[in-house]
């Protein structure tokens, strides 16, 4: 169910993972029939449109926008016997309950979310992916063995701790995108430009993350805030009230690895901060 980011790169791993994709269903807009239209040509399955015709397949993934897995889910009610079905969504935020109409007509569900990002122009591989599971027993044991053949790695949550294993995931990639577009209005103002700051970062970019993969945070950190160089942080913020948003930003983070990491003359460091 869905034809974006996530349905596109799942179907391909699906698919090279020999799953049968039955059919490939859209909402009823030209721009979502096209895109349905593309990926089951690729996989060699039907596509139609939400609400029209029979649903066959055993399992029935969601790969729609949170708030639209209910919606969904209820349009698609009458589409099929769910009894003995599966059916999934890939939420990281939402429960299984969010397919509660499908359950009570005797569909075991199930919330599994990868943990990766998927953007338009890119169609990453899942394996070594985690993929968080929560949900009735037979879904969520179906979930893992598919996990497996996706050579991801399945492992259980809990309904009351997705939000926060969302938002780990909101720091791990989209706030990282965010502060990398911070760092380029920094680096912008020191007379380098937004596309050349963006070539420029990358060798510091994968030696941190290099540094992250083998060492862990604390061993990883570096920088005047590690070594307790107050003057230089003063000069940073002087300097980053013509940027205000890049300030605040910085001095978050600065805050933030003061009470997580190890650093030196944190007393004085944290005066600074709260000026």
């Amino acid at each position: 169910m869905g034809a974006g980011n996530l349905a596109q790169a799942l179907g391909a791993a699906l698919f090279e993972a020999r799953y049968k994709i039955d059919s490939i269903v859209s909402r009823d807009s030209a721009a979502s029939r096209r895109r349905a239209k593309r990926l089951a040509a690729e996989f060699g399955a039907a596509a139609s449109v939400f609400g029209k015709g029979k649903i066959r397949a055993e399992l029935v993934w969601f790969c729609v926008p949170d708030a639209a897995i209910s919606s969904a889910a209820k349009r698609l009610t009458e589409a099929a016997d769910w009894k003995g079905k599966i059916a999934l969504h890939s939420s990281g935020a939402l429960s299984s309950d969010e397919l509660s109409l499908l359950r009570e007509r005797g569909a075991s569900v199930a919330s599994v979310h990868p943990l990766m990002t998927f953007v338009r122009g890119s169609r990453p591989s899942l394996e070594g992916v985690p993929f968080a599971i929560e949900g009735d027993r037979k879904a969520a044991r179906t979930a893992r063995a598919i996990v497996r053949d996706l050579r991801g790695q399945a492992f259980p949550i809990r309904t009351e701790q997705k939000a926060a294993y969302h938002a780990w995931g909101m720091f791990a990639s989209p706030l990282l995108t965010a502060l990398l577009a911070a760092g380029e209005g920094v680096a912008a103002a020191a007379g380098v430009q937004r596309k050349l700051a963006q070539t420029r970062m990358l060798p510091i970019l994968r030696q941190t993350l290099a540094n992250y993969a083998k060492l862990g945070a604390p061993e990883s950190f570096s920088g005047p805030i590690a070594r307790g160089d107050v003057a230089t942080v003063k000069k940073h913020l002087d300097t980053l009230k013509a940027l205000p948003a890049a300030r605040e930003i910085y001095i978050s983070l600065a805050r933030s690895a003061l009470h997580s990491l190890p650093a030196k003359n944190q007393s004085a460091l944290n005066t600074i901060l709260k000026s």
